[in-house]
């Protein structure tokens, strides 16, 4: 419970601030120039914090700590998934509404591993 708890001390704040920093309200131009060797950067950065969330919190109990660990692998496999295919996503997200609902539950998700990870540890 402890490696769960400082895993998502981390994984949840940046889940709040990386997703309300990329969302279309706030930063509507951000994916308007984004160049293939930027795209690939960003993915490689998510692969590797995905592969170190992995190696340290490989979890699958009936619990929030879980959840940590397929962050984790949707990390590695986004992360992935820019490395190999740039340039689908400078196309594929465009104008797509759907986007704002996956960033919403995102968000929410970084809100809710934040609050487990920062509550008091109940006995």
């Amino acid at each position: 419970m402890e490696k769960s708890r400082s895993i998502a001390k981390i994984v949840g704040p940046t889940l709040i601030v990386m997703v309300f920093s990329e969302m279309r309200f706030w930063n509507p131009t951000l994916y308007d120039t984004q160049i293939v060797p930027l795209i690939y950067l960003n993915g490689m950065i998510l692969f590797v914090a995905g592969l170190a969330i992995i190696t340290q919190h490989h979890i699958w109990v009936y619990g929030w700590q879980t959840l940590v660990t397929i962050i984790g692998y949707a990390f590695m496999l986004i992360g992935l998934l820019r490395m190999l295919f740039p340039e689908i996503q400078k196309t594929a997200f465009k104008n797509d509404s759907s986007i704002m609902i996956l960033e919403v539950v995102l968000f929410l998700i970084g809100v809710f591993l934040t609050w487990k990870a920062y509550s008091p540890i109940k006995k």
